[in-house]
């Protein structure tokens, strides 16, 4: 039987080769509209949540007390969903993975504003090394006047305010409850898209379209059943696995070979993050050490 920490380490595994999936098929979905692959995340999403809403909430179970947070959730998490979307097609997958691990430098800068949150010198340091590594990575893109370098970083920018609202939502709203109207949002807001063109996938396509919409829904799901059992500072170093991936995917399936720009800039990120995490628990632990003696 397996301990805590090994079903973390699992459920953090499983979440990190969901998530990886999920990008390889937006990636290769370039010739349907995003609006339309927006779809098949939002919908198959919103089934998969059907299938773990609680018994005893069927009947209510859309229910809540914070529909403006929820919205503010919502509207942060679409524009990132839609900036990554178009990063992965027209961007290298390890580019875009390497700025995506950026987020929590954001988060750590929102926190401060939002959360009125006291940030230390290391955290500080942090994020001017990630900033650095940010600025390694998409300097290419500026020489080049390459706009799309510009939308990983929209997304780590939407995604910090995402788990912002998400640690505020927390306190009163059960997980899948949050992740319900975020795939409702979704839905809704790709039928605002048919306009402008859908194309009708054959049968192949349309099961890798809605794998998109599922491996959405269990990634997310495995990644808190992760943070559930195991501490975040030992499981997160495993989402760095994407990284890996990302490199595997990009080569074999578009010939993708990363730059030595782009593993240092990944590099400086991942240190910068890990060290945001490590503080972030260190702090933590003091906390609960000072209200236990208290």
């Amino acid at each position: 039987m397996l301990s805590k920490n090994q079903l973390g380490f699992l459920y953090m595994f499983m979440s990190v080769c969901a998530f990886s999936l999920m990008d390889i098929i937006v990636k290769w979905s370039v010739d349907y509209p995003i609006g339309q692959v927006l779809f098949f995340r939002g919908f198959f999403g919103i089934l998969f949540y059907f299938f773990i809403i609680p018994r005893d909430r069927l009947h209510n179970f859309y229910q809540t007390k914070r529909p403006g947070l929820h919205a503010l959730r919502c509207l942060s998490g679409l524009i990132a969903l839609v900036a990554i979307f178009i990063a992965l097609r027209k961007l290298p997958l390890a580019t875009v993975v390497s700025i995506s691990f950026a987020a929590p430098i954001f988060t750590t800068i929102f926190s401060i504003f939002l959360l009125s949150e006291k940030v230390g010198i290391y955290r500080w340091l942090a994020v001017i090394v990630g900033f650095i590594g940010i600025l390694v990575i998409t300097e290419p893109g500026i020489s080049e006047l390459n706009i799309y370098y510009i939308f990983p970083i929209i997304f780590c920018l939407g995604l910090s305010y995402v788990a912002i609202s998400i640690r505020q939502l927390s306190t009163t709203e059960p997980v899948w409850l949050i992740s319900f109207y975020f795939s409702l949002s979704i839905t809704l807001l790709s039928f605002l898209t048919i306009p402008q063109g859908w194309v009708m996938p054959n049968l192949q396509d349309f099961i890798l379209l809605s794998f998109v919409g599922i491996f959405g829904g269990v990634a997310n799901l495995w990644l808190g059943q992760s943070y559930k059992y195991s501490e975040v500072s030992l499981v997160t170093p495993l989402k760095y696995l994407a990284l890996l991936f990302a490199i595997i995917f990009g080569y074999f399936i578009w010939g993708e070979v990363p730059t030595i720009k782009t593993l240092l800039g990944a590099s400086l990120v991942i240190i910068s993050t890990l060290i945001i995490f490590r503080r972030e628990i260190y702090n933590k632990k003091i906390i609960t050490s000072k209200t236990i003696n208290d």
